[in-house]
C-alpha cells in the first residue's frame, strides 16, 4: 500500500514538473484506464478494443448513435430482406467507392472470406462462430461483384443490425491463394483442423498479427501509427482515404481529426490531473466526485464541457446457480435485499445513476416492466427469506442448511469483481458488512479482468460484479441468459436456465411484432426478478468531460458516449 502511494506520488510529482509536447489542435486525446489486450477484430476482447478496432476496420452496417438508428457504412444501403420458408434473404450492395489501401474494390468475395475466417479452426474465432452461426451461405452475383445475399438460418430481427456487424477483412492480403475458397461455410464448420490446406492458411492468418491491428488490413480511415503498452495507442488519418470521395459525407465516415491518441492512465487522480492540465480532451466515465468538482469550478468550466448522458450500463450482482448453497431461488433473493442500492448510488455515482427492476432501463418507456419494484434494501426480508429455504441459523449465528449428501451446507460466500475498480469495492464491502451483521460472510476476490472473465466462464465463483451494456436496437438474451449459452465459451456466467426460460428466450428473440415482444419482455423481466440469476443494482450514467475546443461531439448513451471521428474543431470568434 505504502509503496503504491509513493509510486503514485512520484507520478504526479512528475506531471506538474514536465509539460507535454504541443499537440495540433485538431488532435484528440483520449484518456483510457487500461491497455485494449488485443486489437484482433474477430475478439472483440473489451469496449476499449471496440473504439479502437472502429478506427482502423469497417463493417456493412454502422450505429448512428445520436440518432438511435442503424445506418450504412461499407454498404450502400440497408440491406433488403425476404424470408421464404424457414429460410431469411439479406441483400447488400457495397459502395462503389469503398476500396483497400492499395486501391484494389472492396467485394462480396471479401465478405465471404471475412465469414469464413469466423468458421476456420483453430482461430480465435469462438465468439464470432457462435454470433454469426446463422449465415448459411452466401450467393455471389456473377454480374455485380459488390452485389450479394446471406442465405440465412430462419429469421430474427436483429439479424438486420447483426448481418452486417462484424469488421471485414481483405482476401486478397490475407489468403492470396484463394485457399478458403476450397470451403464451404458449412464445410467450415466440420473442417478437419490438421488439413493441410486449414493448417496453412491458420498459419499464415496469424503471422498478420491481427491483434496489433496493422492498417494495411483494414479498410477504415485510420491506421495504427503507435502502440506502446501500457502508455499510448496513436492513430493516425490515412491521406488520401476512399471515404472522402462520397460527398456529403454521412456521419460514419466522418474522420476529422489528423490523429485519434488512447492515452493509458490506470490511475483516477493522474487522469483528472492531466484532463485540468490539458493534456486529454477526452475523459469518459469520468468519476462522480471529480464530475462534481468540475462542475462547481468556473476555470476549469471555461476549458472542459460536462455532460451525463443516459446509458445501457447496467452494474449487476450475478450468482452462480450451480453452486448448492446458491442453487435456490429463494436465497439469491436473500443476498439482493442486502445491497443498500441507493447508498451505493450515492456514495459511489454521486446520484449519476438510478435504479431498475430488470436489466430494461427503466427510462425505455415501451419495455421496461413498470409493474415491478426494484428490489429494496431490507436485512429483515432476508432473514425471512433464507429460513423459507431451509436455512436455519445456529448458536454462533452462523447459517446451516441439510444437504443431500448427508453434510449440512455451510451459508459462506465469496464475491468476485474487476480489480481496482472503486465502486465494485465499495458495492462487495457494503454486502460485506450487512451480510455480516447477519452472520453470514463474505470473501472479496478482487481479480485482474482478463483473469476474471476466465473464472465466470469456468465457473470458479459463487458472487461477482459486473457491468453489462445493452443497445436499443435489440433484445436478444440467448448469450446472456440460455442453458445452451454455459460453458468456457458461453456468456452465461450464472448456469442459469430450464426449458421453459430458454423457450422464452428463443421466442423473443425471433419476435418481430412490436406487441409481442414487450409482451415476452415483460415476461422475461418477471421471471428473471423471481428466479433472480442477476440482480441490477443501478444503472449509469455516462459522466463525460470534453475539452471545449471540439463541437459536433456524436454524443448518445451508446459506449463510449461520443463519436471521436466527428469531432470539430471550434472556430475562435
Amino acid at each position: 500500500m505504502n509503496r503504491y502511494l509513493s509510486t503514485c506520488g512520484v507520478v504526479l510529482l512528475l506531471l506538474l514538473g514536465c509539460r507535454s509536447e504541443t499537440q495540433p489542435v485538431d488532435n484528440v486525446r483520449i484518456r483510457w484506464p487500461r491497455d485494449p489486450e488485443t486489437l484482433h477484430p474477430h475478439t472483440l476482447a473489451n469496449a476499449l478494443a471496440i473504439q479502437a478496432i472502429n478506427l482502423t476496420y469497417q463493417s456493412l452496417l454502422a450505429i448512428d448513435a445520436p440518432n438511435q438508428r442503424i445506418v450504412p457504412w461499407l454498404a450502400e444501403a440497408l440491406p433488403v430482406v425476404r424470408q421464404a420458408g424457414n429460410t431469411s434473404y439479406l441483400t447488400y450492395h457495397i459502395r462503389p467507392a469503398a476500396t483497400w489501401d492499395d486501391g484494389q474494390p472492396i467485394t462480396a468475395q471479401d465478405i465471404l472470406f471475412t465469414l469464413k475466417t469466423m468458421r476456420c479452426p483453430n482461430l480465435p474465432n469462438e465468439r464470432m462462430r457462435a454470433t454469426y452461426g446463422f449465415v448459411r451461405s452466401v450467393q455471389l452475383d456473377s454480374a455485380d461483384a459488390r452485389h450479394f445475399t446471406l442465405v440465412c438460418d430462419q429469421f430474427a430481427p436483429d439479424y438486420v443490425l447483426t448481418s452486417g456487424d462484424f469488421a471485414v477483412l481483405p482476401e486478397h492480403l490475407l489468403d492470396p491463394k484463394h485457399q478458403l475458397r476450397a470451403f464451404s461455410l458449412k464445410g467450415l464448420d466440420s473442417a478437419d483442423a490438421k488439413s493441410p490446406v486449414v493448417a496453412a492458411f491458420v498459419g499464415r492468418f496469424s503471422q498478420a498479427r491481427l491483434e496489433q491491428s496493422p492498417g494495411k488490413y483494414g479498410s477504415g480511415p485510420y491506421r495504427l501509427k503507435s502502440w506502446q503498452s501500457g502508455q499510448r495507442l496513436v492513430f493516425a488519418r490515412k491521406k488520401p482515404w476512399w471515404g472522402d470521395k462520397i460527398v456529403p459525407t454521412p456521419a460514419p465516415l466522418l474522420a476529422r481529426p489528423p490523429q485519434i491518441s488512447f492515452h493509458i492512465i490506470p490511475d483516477q487522480n493522474t487522469a483528472f490531473l492531466a484532463l485540468r492540465r490539458g493534456d486529454i480532451d477526452v475523459y469518459s466515465s469520468l468519476p462522480a466526485p471529480y464530475y462534481q468538482q468540475l462542475a462547481s469550478s468556473a476555470t476549469d468550466q471555461k476549458q472542459i464541457a460536462l455532460f451525463a448522458p443516459d446509458s445501457y450500463e447496467a452494474v449487476t450482482v450475478g450468482f452462480n446457480t450451480k453452486k448448492p448453497v446458491l442453487a435456490d431461488r429463494l436465497t439469491r433473493q436473500a443476498i439482493s435485499h442486502l445491497f443498500d442500492i441507493p447508498t451505493l448510488i450515492k456514495a459511489t455515482q454521486q446520484g449519476l445513476a438510478y435504479q431498475s427492476a430488470s436489466l430494461i432501463s427503466p427510462h425505455d418507456k415501451h419495455y421496461y416492466n413498470d409493474s415491478l419494484a426494484p428490489v429494496a434494501f431490507s436485512p429483515a426480508r432476508a432473514v425471512k427469506l433464507l429460513q423459507q429455504a431451509g436455512w436455519q441459523q445456529q448458536p454462533d449465528k452462523s447459517w446451516k442448511r441439510p444437504h443431500r449428501t448427508g453434510q449440512a451446507l455451510s451459508l459462506a460466500l465469496t464475491i468476485s469483481y474487476r480489480a481496482g475498480d472503486a465502486a465494485y469495492e465499495f458495492s462487495a464491502l457494503q454486502l460485506r458488512t450487512e451480510a455480516g451483521k447477519l452472520g453470514i460472510p463474505i470473501n472479496l476476490r478482487p481479480t485482474e479482468s482478463s483473469i476474471l472473465t476466465q473464472q465466470l466462464q469456468a465457473g470458479e465463483f459463487d458472487l461477482y460484479l459486473r457491468s453489462l451494456i445493452g443497445n436499443p436496437f435489440a433484445h436478444n438474451f440467448l448469450p446472456l441468459l440460455h442453458s445452451g449459452s454455459t460453458g468456457v465459451n458461453g456468456g452465461n456466467y450464472t448456469g442459469f436456465g430450464n426449458a421453459s426460460t430458454d423457450a422464452l428466450l428463443t421466442e423473443l428473440a425471433a419476435a418481430q411484432d412490436t406487441v409481442q415482444k414487450k409482451q415476452l419482455l415483460r415476461r422475461l423481466q418477471r421471471v428473471l426478478q423471481q428466479e433472480s440469476p442477476l440482480t441490477v443494482l443501478y444503472f449509469k450514467r455516462n459522466p463525460l468531460a470534453i475539452s471545449r475546443r471540439f463541437t459536433d461531439l456524436g454524443l448518445s448513451g451508446l459506449p463510449p458516449g461520443y463519436e471521436a471521428t466527428r469531432f470539430l474543431v471550434q472556430q475562435q470568434p
